[in-house]
């Protein structure tokens, strides 16, 4: 390879600019052969070029960040998160050591305590527990979840308190009929339970079904909605 060559290449990486001999090769005749090759370089790796070394001083991109609290009430200790988009989690019995530490490594978020970035959440479910409030309006944050997962979800906050519906119901109601299972799955890793209130969902033989948070919260929930005396 020439002293040319060499500077072509670096050319194309963006090493190096032209110098004045090979802009003079390039806009001759001679230089038919060489622009073709050129462009046809560019065309195939012109998105590969070197980029520029960080800076050794350069800081690494901020990880995001969520905003956490606690509140008593009588199902015991709720733990909420919220981040810039809305609700992110809610979560019962855990200490919040552990809630934390889900929270870094589940959405690789740095978690702070603030009682004014949660109050909302924290105000609307103290008003849910004293029977004051059954329905929520806060924004959720579900965009970490696939979208079957969203689907499921959606259609279950849309079922009203004093209601019940089954794990096929909503199956149907996000086309997908036989698809109780996934549901169940799906309603299992709900990370905002009671504001959406998969609660509300119950085996299609009326028996109270599963809930991650046991079975005694899902009582408890469904006694504030009075709806328990329903289920078998």
């Amino acid at each position: 390879m020439t002293r040319h060559d060499d500077t072509l290449v670096a050319m194309l990486l963006g090493d190096a600019p032209a110098t004045p001999a090979v802009r003079r090769r390039l806009a001759g005749d001679e230089g038919e052969r060489s622009r073709r090759a050129l462009s046809a370089l560019d065309a195939l790796y012109g998105d590969a070029r070197v980029q520029p070394a960080a800076h050794p001083d350069a800081q690494p991109p901020a990880r995001p960040m969520v905003y956490w609290d606690s509140l008593d009430a009588l199902i015991g200790r709720v733990l909420v998160a919220v981040s810039d988009a809305g609700v992110v989690r809610i979560a019962f019995r855990r200490s919040a050591a552990s809630f934390v530490a889900e929270l870094a490594q589940q959405l690789g978020a740095e978690a702070v305590r603030s009682r004014a970035r949660t109050a909302d959440v924290v105000r609307q479910l103290r008003g849910y527990f004293a029977g004051e409030r059954l329905a929520f309006e806060l924004p959720v944050d579900l965009g970490r979840l696939t979208q079957f997962q969203r689907r499921v979800l959606t259609a279950t906050a849309a079922v009203p308190a004093g209601r019940l519906v089954s794990y096929g119901d909503i199956a149907r109601r996000i086309g997908r009929p036989g698809g109780s299972r996934a549901v169940g799955q799906a309603l299992g890793h709900n990370p905002v339970p009671i504001v959406i209130p998969c609660h509300r969902v119950i085996a299609a033989s009326g028996r109270i079904g599963g809930y991650t948070g046991g079975l005694g919260i899902k009582r408890a929930l469904l006694r504030i909605e009075g709806t328990l005396a329903a289920v078998a």
